[in-house]
């Protein structure tokens, strides 16, 4: 069971900064696994949370079978040398096994999958042997038990198959089947309402006048919340009106186990946030040592998770990964809440100052050896969306690193492994 540590609120650093470790492991410590659960049709638990350890009805394999196709023979007809013959008695195919039992000097041809005979405990592949009419000639180097899959092997009845917690993919749906389970127990979908807010701000469709923009943040947010396997609640754009803000936190916080916002979060904007935040709940507005995304803000409203998030459109990407994403795969109930990161040599230099871990966007390739490196997405700024729509993956620079020459091995961490 995870530890669950309660965040201390208004505990910055010295210098009022946290760093990204420290800021997501607050975060993850402070967050709990929701309560409930649902039994679904197996192929309705794609990409859920097991609730309950998966207890294996049967063994599987559910008998010793063959993995080749070739002969079933006992070990002590095996020669120490020279060669043996022994005569074939009949077959044994996958679904259709052998009925008899091998005897010595005996042995039956055997297909991959298929049981093996009673009285056999090897098997010989067909490539190996010479066969005349009805009987083989095998050499030696054989030994017991080659080429045979045993009873149990892969999973044992009554173990353990997949411990709560297991994200179900692929995989987990095949291995279930092979059980024989129709159904399973799984966490109940996470409850997530989000919205934006600011007079600036207008929905798609809309014309604008000066000083407007459109919403575009409400929209990545559903992108990456979709893609997790939440259940989503858009509350739209809230103007800055203290009744109406009070309201949307009020509402949201009644609906949902968390609620995000974008944009409003340094502390001296949007008056009306901060101010309804300290009247509701528990907030905490950090400053993390990153870049793009410096102010953060955490807490609970009411009973409900609250993570406020930057304004700008790369920032709300970079923090939403790095902070709101393993937080709640903590509270889906999921075991592995940590990214993919592996080292690649960078294609060409990147610029950098020292201060803060900057998550530049990268594009993976690979050189004329075949070998991965990778490169900047073009501009970093963080209100270049069109820099993460081309990019694939962050670039990982620490804090007290400068500009990094090219072929220096850099921390990356993938797009595609950080909603797996």
């Amino acid at each position: 069971m995870n530890k669950h540590i309660p965040v201390t609120m208004n505990c910055n650093t010295d210098n009022g900064w946290l760093s990204v470790d420290q800021a997501r492991a607050r975060m993850c410590d402070s967050v709990k696994v929701i309560d409930g659960f649902e039994r679904v049709a197996l192929r309705a638990g794609l990409n859920r949370m097991l609730a309950q350890d998966v207890i294996s009805p049967i063994n599987v394999p559910p008998y010793d079978n063959s993995a080749m196709d070739g002969y079933a023979v006992r070990a002590a007809d095996l020669p120490a040398s020279g060669e043996a013959k022994l005569k074939v008695i009949g077959s044994s195919f996958a679904g259709t096994p052998f009925d008899g039992e091998v005897q010595t000097g005996e042995t039956v041809r055997i297909m991959t999958g298929a049981q093996i005979p009673q009285g056999a405990d090897t098997v010989i592949m067909q490539e190996q042997v010479q066969r005349t009419d009805d009987a083989i000639t095998i050499g030696i180097g054989h030994r017991q038990g080659q080429n045979v899959r045993y009873i149990g092997e892969d999973i044992q009845q009554g173990g353990s198959a997949l411990q709560a917690g297991k994200k179900i993919g692929p995989a987990e749906l095949g291995l279930l089947a092979s059980l024989g389970i129709p159904e399973v127990t799984v966490k109940r979908k996470l409850r997530v309402a989000f919205f934006s807010t600011g007079d600036e701000l207008r929905a798609i469709g809309e014309p604008l006048a000066e000083g407007q923009i459109y919403d575009s943040n409400r929209y990545t947010l559903y992108g990456m919340l979709t893609q997790l396997g939440v259940d989503l609640i858009d509350m739209g754009v809230i103007p800055d009106v203290r009744s109406e803000i009070e309201n949307a936190f009020t509402t949201a916080a009644s609906l949902a186990d968390a609620v995000i916002t974008s944009g409003g979060v340094s502390v001296g904007e949007a008056d009306y946030v901060k101010e309804t935040l300290d009247k509701l709940g528990e907030i905490n507005f950090w400053k993390i040592s990153m870049k793009p995304g410096k102010p953060l803000a955490f807490g609970k409203v009411n009973n409900a998770v609250f993570i406020g998030l930057p304004g700008n459109p790369v920032s709300v990407m970079a923090t939403f990964y790095q902070f709101a994403l393993p937080a709640l795969r903590r509270m889906m109930g999921q075991q592995d809440i940590d990214p993919v990161i592996v080292k690649v040599p960078c294609k060409t230099m990147l610029k950098k100052q020292p201060g803060r871990t900057d998550f530049q966007r990268g594009v993976l390739s690979r050189n004329d050896k075949g070998e991965l490196v990778v490169d900047g997405s073009g501009m970093q700024a963080s209100h270049i969306l069109s820099g993460m729509s081309h990019a694939d993956c962050f670039i990982i620079l620490p804090a007290e690193s400068g500009n990094v020459e090219a072929g220096t091995l850099v921390d990356v961490q993938p797009f595609a492994g950080l909603l797996v």
